[in-house]
């Protein structure tokens, strides 16, 4: 696998910093992240099996730079499986680095770290520049008037089908992982993240290409009209489509089968019958 940025080895961790960033005062900042996860200035944007957090960082030119860290957790059987296989942090690296190269937009990646013990990965962050003014685009597939979620949906159909012709396939294409901008020519940004999960493909079939997209959020009556601007042509083919709805449903139902399967665990666990 190419290596990006230069490497970085601290007394606790390892890992990769982009040469601009490769400073001995930023070094020191994020020597300890789980430190700046904690502290005061930090906003943490997600607690759960992995933490997010934002905050300022002083560069070396006295200027703030707002940094995302997201912790990574390694337990049980992942634990193991780390000793021979990359961590998700690295992994976060190395898919946006990629995707800059190919010109897809991504949060800036700033560094990665890793904790290990006894050759197993214990903790590792990961660190991007911070992203302002954009919305999940979940959030504008429901509140867009009908005809800027028309011009939304051209503008997505056309940047995912270059993601896919350029060899990048995100294991999980979702409404969370994209994030959109809009600049001072209201045209439409985007911006993938959850990094860990981009593949680099030398080819995407297009049966692959299709079912990459059905875990997006795109109102129903919409669908047909966004894989239509997706392969350029006025109409899918009756058996495209088909493959998409099959799949969408297969995937729509697998989705509401593990939020019983939480709601079972967490009625278990608080008692409830």
């Amino acid at each position: 696998m190419k290596e990006f940025g230069q490497s970085l080895s601290l007394p606790s961790c390892k890992g990769r910093i982009q040469e601009s960033y490769n400073q001995p005062s930023f070094i020191q900042t994020i020597s300890n992240c789980e430190r700046l996860l904690s502290s005061p200035s930090c906003q943490i944007l997600l607690e759960g099996r992995n933490r997010l957090g934002s905050l300022p960082l002083p560069r070396k030119d006295g200027k703030e730079i707002e940094v995302v860290i997201k912790e990574f957790h390694s337990r049980g059987v992942n634990k193991l499986k780390s000793i021979l296989l990359q961590g998700k942090a690295r992994k976060s690296w190395a898919g946006a680095n990629a995707l800059l190269e190919r010109g897809i937009g991504t949060p800036f990646p700033i560094a990665y770290l890793e904790k290990r013990q006894n050759l197993a990965l214990d903790k590792s962050y990961y660190l991007s520049k911070k992203v302002k003014d954009v919305d999940e685009i979940r959030s504008l597939f429901r509140n867009l008037p009908s005809e800027e979620l028309l011009n939304l949906i051209v503008s997505l159909a056309q940047y995912l089908l270059s993601c896919h012709q350029k060899g990048i396939l995100h294991r999980d294409l979702s409404d969370g992982n994209i994030l959109v901008e809009k600049d001072n020519e209201k045209k439409y940004n985007f911006y993938l993240i959850d990094t860990n999960r981009i593949r680099i493909k030398r080819r995407i079939s297009l049966l692959q290409r299709i079912k990459n997209l059905i875990r997006l959020g795109i109102p129903a009556d919409a669908q047909p009209y966004f894989l239509s601007q997706y392969f350029g042509t006025p109409r899918v083919k009756k058996s495209l489509w088909l493959w998409y709805k099959t799949n969408k449903r297969t995937y729509s139902a697998y989705v509401e089968l593990k939020k019983k399967l939480r709601l079972r665990q967490l009625s278990q666990k608080l008692g409830i019958q």
